[in-house]
Protein backbone atom coordinates (compact mmCIF):
# COMPACT_ATOMS: atom_id res chain seq x y z
CA UNK A 1 0.00 0.00 0.00
CA UNK A 2 0.83 3.76 -0.30
CA UNK A 3 2.63 5.57 2.90
CA UNK A 4 -0.06 7.68 4.93
CA UNK A 5 0.43 10.05 7.03
CA UNK A 6 -2.07 11.78 9.62
CA UNK A 7 -1.80 15.73 9.81
CA UNK A 8 -3.73 17.94 12.42
CA UNK A 9 -5.68 20.46 11.17
CA UNK A 10 -2.89 23.48 11.54
CA UNK A 11 0.00 21.03 9.85
CA UNK A 12 -2.67 20.59 7.13
CA UNK A 13 -2.64 23.76 5.69
CA UNK A 14 0.79 23.36 4.96
CA UNK A 15 -0.02 20.42 2.66
CA UNK A 16 0.03 22.94 -0.57
CA UNK A 17 3.71 22.72 0.15
CA UNK A 18 4.43 19.05 -0.79
CA UNK A 19 4.87 18.72 -4.02
CA UNK A 20 1.99 15.66 -5.28
CA UNK A 21 0.73 15.63 -2.04
CA UNK A 22 -3.50 14.99 -2.01
CA UNK A 23 -5.62 15.25 1.22
CA UNK A 24 -8.56 12.69 2.37
CA UNK A 25 -11.27 13.40 4.33
CA UNK A 26 -12.11 10.83 6.69
CA UNK A 27 -15.25 10.85 8.55
CA UNK A 28 -15.56 10.40 12.61
CA UNK A 29 -17.09 7.23 12.11
CA UNK A 30 -13.78 5.93 10.43
CA UNK A 31 -11.32 6.64 13.45
CA UNK A 32 -11.05 7.91 17.38
CA UNK A 33 -7.98 10.20 18.08
CA UNK A 34 -6.09 8.70 20.92
CA UNK A 35 -4.50 11.56 22.37
CA UNK A 36 -4.06 10.64 25.67
CA UNK A 37 -4.48 7.22 27.56
CA UNK A 38 -8.45 7.97 28.71
CA UNK A 39 -8.87 8.08 24.84
CA UNK A 40 -6.60 4.84 24.97
CA UNK A 41 -8.56 3.21 27.10
CA UNK A 42 -12.65 4.06 25.56
CA UNK A 43 -10.93 2.83 22.29
CA UNK A 44 -9.98 -0.02 23.83
CA UNK A 45 -13.14 -0.56 25.66
CA UNK A 46 -16.40 -2.26 24.47
CA UNK A 47 -17.78 0.95 24.17
CA UNK A 48 -16.99 0.59 20.73
CA UNK A 49 -17.53 -2.56 18.11
CA UNK A 50 -15.86 -2.19 14.69
CA UNK A 51 -17.89 -3.37 11.83
CA UNK A 52 -17.49 -2.88 8.04
CA UNK A 53 -14.38 -0.57 8.86
CA UNK A 54 -16.95 1.89 10.84
CA UNK A 55 -16.51 2.42 14.38
CA UNK A 56 -20.18 1.67 16.10
CA UNK A 57 -20.77 2.74 19.52
CA UNK A 58 -21.77 -0.62 21.35
CA UNK A 59 -25.76 -1.19 20.62
CA UNK A 60 -26.58 -2.11 24.31
CA UNK A 61 -25.17 1.56 25.17
CA UNK A 62 -28.41 3.67 26.32
CA UNK A 63 -26.24 7.05 26.72
CA UNK A 64 -25.83 9.10 23.69
CA UNK A 65 -22.35 10.46 24.59
CA UNK A 66 -19.22 8.71 25.03
CA UNK A 67 -18.20 8.31 28.92
CA UNK A 68 -15.77 11.21 30.73
CA UNK A 69 -12.62 9.72 31.85
CA UNK A 70 -9.91 11.55 34.02
CA UNK A 71 -6.73 9.28 34.85
CA UNK A 72 -4.26 10.91 37.05
CA UNK A 73 -1.14 11.84 36.30
CA UNK A 74 -0.16 7.82 37.12
CA UNK A 75 -1.75 6.82 34.06
CA UNK A 76 -0.08 9.07 31.30
CA UNK A 77 2.47 7.28 30.22
CA UNK A 78 1.10 3.38 28.39
CA UNK A 79 3.59 1.62 30.07
CA UNK A 80 2.56 3.29 33.65
CA UNK A 81 -1.67 2.93 31.98
CA UNK A 82 -0.87 -0.82 30.60
CA UNK A 83 0.81 -1.78 34.07
CA UNK A 84 -2.32 -0.62 35.84
CA UNK A 85 -5.05 -2.95 34.01
CA UNK A 86 -5.42 -6.71 33.99
CA UNK A 87 -8.10 -6.15 31.28
CA UNK A 88 -10.26 -3.01 30.09
CA UNK A 89 -13.18 -2.66 32.22
CA UNK A 90 -16.97 -2.72 31.09
CA UNK A 91 -17.86 0.87 30.40
CA UNK A 92 -20.83 0.21 28.39
CA UNK A 93 -22.95 1.67 30.86
CA UNK A 94 -20.31 4.17 32.30
CA UNK A 95 -21.16 8.17 32.45
CA UNK A 96 -18.31 9.34 34.33
CA UNK A 97 -14.65 7.83 35.18
CA UNK A 98 -12.16 9.76 37.70
CA UNK A 99 -8.97 7.92 38.56
CA UNK A 100 -6.21 9.26 40.71
CA UNK A 101 -3.14 8.14 42.81
CA UNK A 102 -1.91 4.44 42.67
CA UNK A 103 -4.86 2.73 41.69
CA UNK A 104 -4.91 -1.19 39.95
CA UNK A 105 -7.88 -2.79 38.23
CA UNK A 106 -8.48 -6.60 37.98
CA UNK A 107 -9.52 -8.41 35.26
CA UNK A 108 -13.32 -8.54 34.15
CA UNK A 109 -13.85 -4.79 36.22
CA UNK A 110 -17.79 -3.31 35.77
CA UNK A 111 -17.97 0.27 35.89
CA UNK A 112 -21.79 1.69 35.59
CA UNK A 113 -22.75 5.67 36.36
CA UNK A 114 -20.67 7.90 37.88
CA UNK A 115 -16.58 6.26 39.42
CA UNK A 116 -14.45 8.04 41.40
CA UNK A 117 -11.40 6.26 42.72
CA UNK A 118 -8.74 8.59 44.49
CA UNK A 119 -5.88 6.92 46.31
CA UNK A 120 -4.44 8.78 49.22
CA UNK A 121 -0.58 9.79 48.73
CA UNK A 122 1.59 6.64 49.59
CA UNK A 123 -1.19 4.27 49.52
CA UNK A 124 -2.76 1.99 47.02
CA UNK A 125 -6.43 0.45 45.45
CA UNK A 126 -6.58 -2.66 44.12
CA UNK A 127 -10.09 -3.25 42.29
CA UNK A 128 -10.81 -6.94 42.94
CA UNK A 129 -11.65 -8.86 39.65
CA UNK A 130 -14.76 -9.04 38.51
CA UNK A 131 -15.58 -6.15 40.71
CA UNK A 132 -18.86 -4.08 39.83
CA UNK A 133 -18.99 -0.44 40.42
CA UNK A 134 -21.66 1.62 40.26
CA UNK A 135 -22.73 5.12 41.31
CA UNK A 136 -19.13 4.73 43.52
CA UNK A 137 -16.97 6.67 45.29
CA UNK A 138 -13.69 5.04 46.71
CA UNK A 139 -11.13 6.85 48.17
CA UNK A 140 -8.00 5.49 51.16
CA UNK A 141 -6.49 2.67 50.80
CA UNK A 142 -8.22 -0.81 49.66
CA UNK A 143 -6.74 -4.38 49.12
CA UNK A 144 -9.12 -7.42 48.89
CA UNK A 145 -7.12 -10.89 48.64
CA UNK A 146 -8.65 -14.17 48.27
CA UNK A 147 -7.37 -16.68 50.98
Amino acid sequence: GQKVVQLETAIGAAISLFEGSCGVNVPRSRFLPVKACSDLMLIQSNLYTMKSGTLQVNPKRMFASVPVVKLGPEFKKVAGYMDRFKSIPDIVELDHLTVSGDVFFGANVVLKGTVIIVANPGSKIMIPDSAVLENKVITGNLHILDH
